[in-house]
């Protein structure tokens, strides 16, 4: 547990009762705070009985003598309107803050020569990815690495901090709208696609938020960025230009004269202006595609401004294991591979799934986002026909009907066995029957965890049925 300084004595309320808030509560008690907490779920609510921070509605808490107010980082700070806790905050003139902004403080009160370091990863696709990438290539290489933000545990249940120690933080834009103190070693700065614009307002302001991961840099950090998009590219200028930290860009779609970049299946790095191949990542199953290129590009600036031995990360890389559903293989039955890609929510994350293979069997549907799926047209070359599944069957065939032979299967077990039939007819010598619905899932799932589960059991029956191990 990361104990938290400056709070012995101070009442502090925590709003939202989830992992993260319910090890934040644990981190205030420990570190000798009064705590306040609730959440508009009974069940969460539970979880607080009999505890120092048992749940108490807000009306009861004693606002003039509140330090601070922890929410999660799903509770909106100004659109579409402020919560109703945000705004009696603000009132009462008292800082709303998330837990990251405590583990920030907590390691600034650490003498400069005991500190750990400290590794921040964001973007609109590739944060887990690369955050988890980071922290397998460190403990390749017998670093202490402790994965969290978005990934991984509760950031204050993490090991209190020691001068050894790496920590990696997956950070959401949610999340760095909370924080103000934190100084990220490494910074990295994956990517940004028009996302989240209903809790943000605005593109520029989710823009904004993702920016916030450079704050508090100085010259000794890095903050690596990904250039293969007009945003990053503009973030990239825009901090080269301030000349407050040293900025390492990473791209998968050409060379750079500085920073690191992969080019066809190969990473390269540039280290006091000369230009070295770091080894051949084609290979790695957990990387493919060329988002995911970018990705380890990034997680090589990183662990070599760390001190990793360049043919040590590539080695750890190419052993590197998917994340559950983000391009997860998750079978394979006769010549056909089975990708489960259900975290691709909207269009903008399909896309590199749908690039990332020859002979695309394509599962698609679930409740639309806004435009569903025109911004992929010209980009379906590699599939050979869509199986359109939920609420945005309809739309996604109209959207499809000049490019791609859609097959209407209602739900994803029928679009599973429906995909697997046609593959194996197919001439395609590798088919890869992927489910990357570029939709959210709650028209049939409560979440895109258990679409892909559902995804992953219909493969498993399917194997079973023809007498294959998956």
């Amino acid at each position: 547990m990361i104990l938290i300084p400056d709070v012995k004595g101070k009442s502090i309320g925590v709003f939202g009762l989830g992992v993260s808030g319910i090890a934040t509560c644990e981190a205030l008690v420990a570190s000798g705070a009064k705590v306040f907490t609730w959440d508009e779920n009974p069940k969460a609510r539970e979880k607080a009985g009999d505890t120092e921070y048992r749940a108490e509605h807000p009306k009861k808490w004693p606002w003039k003598e509140m330090a601070s107010v922890v929410v999660s980082p799903s509770v909106p700070l100004t659109h579409p309107k402020p919560h109703p806790i945000v705004r009696k905050a603000r009132m009462e003139k008292i800082p709303v803050i998330g837990d990251i902004e405590y583990f920030a403080r907590a390691i600034n009160a650490l003498p400069e020569n005991e500190r750990p370091r400290v590794v921040a990863v964001t973007g609109s696709k590739g944060k887990s990815t690369t955050a988890a990438l980071i922290g397998h290539i460190l403990h390749g290489v017998g670093e202490e690495a402790h994965v969290s933000g978005n990934v991984g545990e509760a950031v204050l249940s993490l090991p209190a901090p020691e001068k050894n120690f790496i920590y990696v933080l997956e950070l959401s834009s949610f999340q760095l709208d909370l924080t103000f103190n934190l100084r990220a070693n490494a910074a990295v700065f994956l990517n940004l696609t028009p996302d989240h614009i209903d809790r943000h307002g605005a593109i520029d302001a989710y823009f904004a938020a993702k920016k916030r991961i450079f704050a508090n840099q100085t010259k000794d950090d890095i903050a690596v960025i990904g250039v293969d998009d007009g945003y990053g590219q503009a973030a990239c200028t825009a901090l080269t230009a301030r000349d407050s930290v040293r900025v390492l860009p990473v791209s998968a779609m050409g060379t750079l004269g500085r920073g690191a970049y992969a080019l066809n299946g190969s990473l390269y790095y540039n280290r006091d202006g000369k230009t070295s191949k770091a080894g051949d990542i084609s290979g790695s199953r957990g990387l493919r595609g060329a988002h995911n290129h970018q990705n380890a590009a990034a997680a090589l600036a990183v662990c070599i401004h760390l001190g990793a031995d360049t043919a040590l990360i590539v080695k750890a890389a190419n052993n590197f294991t998917s994340l559950p559903h983000r391009m997860e293989e998750v079978g394979r039955l006769g010549k056909a591979v089975f990708i489960n890609d259900s975290k691709a929510t909207n269009a903008g994350a399909t896309a590199p799934a749908l690039s990332a293979f020859d002979d695309v069997f394509w599962i698609a549907g679930g409740k639309a986002k806004e435009g569903g799926i025109a911004s992929l047209k010209g980009k379906l070359g590699a599939v050979r026909r869509a199986y359109l599944i939920g609420e945005a069957a309809t739309l996604f065939e109209e959207q499809l009907k000049d490019e791609v032979k859609c097959v209407h299967c209602g739900d994803l077990e029928a679009a599973v066995l429906e995909a697997y039939g046609d593959a194996l007819e197919s001439e395609a010598p590798s088919p890869t029957i992927l489910l990357s619905p570029a939709c959210a899932p709650y028209d049939q799932f409560k979440n895109f965890e258990r679409r892909g589960e559902a995804f992953r059991d219909a493969v498993g029956d399917l194997t079973s049925a023809n007498g294959a191990a998956a």
